[in-house]
């Protein structure tokens, strides 16, 4: 005999994907963004019981792995999220380094999302939610992100700011000092003689560069020194922007006799312009740059800079969001810190024959 055929499915019949099932798609089912599923993810308080169930409803039908069920039974395992966004690749890796070493110590995973620019930063923060990220880091240029932070805050999401000027009181944080920084290396200049100092700037929507250029201005200005507009020129970080604004400052009639860049990679590229031209560092021209970055050394003539500690600013983040992601499991609210660590200036031959 026949079988009968099978009955069509009715439109709440739910056909549950095995793999490939995304936030987005929670959202989409729910009707809900996909801000309010990582709140629902994260137990975050500030969702409805209505919307909540509606939400793991979504979950459960289709078969989402990063549910509340799966976060739980990972006891033990601890997920660090890195949110980078970084044009300096030698910080970057200087950064990572630190990063991975500690999360290997600290029996923690260190997971990684990509963030093209600040329009893209929410669903980056998805997808390292999805991946099951239970604390995240941001480093420059996203630390000084008030929508990254806010979000952050929004869903319950323990969180480091690294290498922000100016801390939030929304996340943890760990930096030095930059102005200051910047003017011991502005005094150092000043000190072995130069009162004619060019100055490249950084990307001015990240709080150091502001702060570091504002040090040299202050600091030039305590010498009783003018600082000229045709002394000072925009970077953004970048080696290539370095190269446009070196060529900037040495193509006056009358050049400065030092260059005090807002970071290494700005600095090695106006060595390489000052190369090009045939200049001789430091006898016709100082460079100086900040961060000391591996490429401080792989330049010639071997960069002056300040030292910023990037590697152990890695470990030191890390250890910041385990201590509040444990915080956060053992049902207590998160402390939030704000941990400043020592510069160093690091004289080199890019200023003085001597060094």
């Amino acid at each position: 005999m026949p079988r009968a055929p099978k009955p069509a499915a009715s439109p709440d019949e739910v056909v549950r994907p095995a793999t490939g099932v995304t936030l987005y798609d929670v959202a989409e089912r729910a009707k809900v963004s996909g801000m309010t599923v990582s709140r629902v993810i994260n137990d975050n308080a500030h969702v409805s019981e209505k919307t909540r169930e509606k939400v793991m409803r979504a979950i459960e039908e289709l078969g989402y792995k990063v549910n509340v069920a799966a976060r739980a039974a990972r006891v033990g395992t601890l997920r660090v999220g890195l949110l980078y966004s970084n044009p300096s690749a030698a910080f970057l890796s200087a950064f990572l380094v630190g990063a991975m070493g500690q999360c290997s110590r600290s029996g923690a995973e260190l997971i990684l999302e990509h963030c093209e620019d600040l329009k893209t930063q929410r669903k980056a923060i998805e997808r390292l939610i999805a991946k099951g990220a239970d604390g995240v880091l941001i480093p420059p240029p996203l630390c000084d992100s008030r929508s990254a932070l806010k979000h952050l805050k929004e869903i319950g999401m323990p969180t480091v700011a690294v290498a922000t000027a100016k801390p939030s009181p929304q996340a943890s944080a760990v930096r030095i000092d930059d102005y200051d920084g910047a003017r011991s290396m502005t005094k150092y200049l000043l000190s072995i003689g130069h009162r004619d100092i060019a100055f490249i700037k950084g990307d001015p929507e990240h709080t150091p560069a502001q702060l570091r250029y504002q040090a040299f201005i202050d600091t030039m200005h305590e010498e009783g020194l003018q600082v000229p507009a045709e002394r000072i020129a925009q970077g953004m970080f970048t080696y290539r922007s370095g190269l446009l604004a070196a060529r900037e400052l040495l193509s006056q009639k009358v050049r400065p006799t030092a260059i005090f860049a807002s970071n290494d990679d700005m600095a090695a590229a106006a060595i390489a312009v000052a190369h090009g031209m045939h200049l001789q560092v430091p006898e016709d021209l100082a460079i100086a740059g900040f961060d000391d970055t591996p490429v401080a050394v792989t330049v010639w003539p071997e960069l002056t800079t300040i030292h910023q500690p990037i590697g152990d600013m890695g470990r030191a983040a890390v250890e910041l969001v385990v201590e509040q992601v444990k915080e956060k499991r053992s049902g207590h609210a998160p402390t939030l810190k704000h941990h400043l660590m020592p510069y160093t200036l690091e004289v080199r031959e890019s200023t003085t024959l001597d060094a």
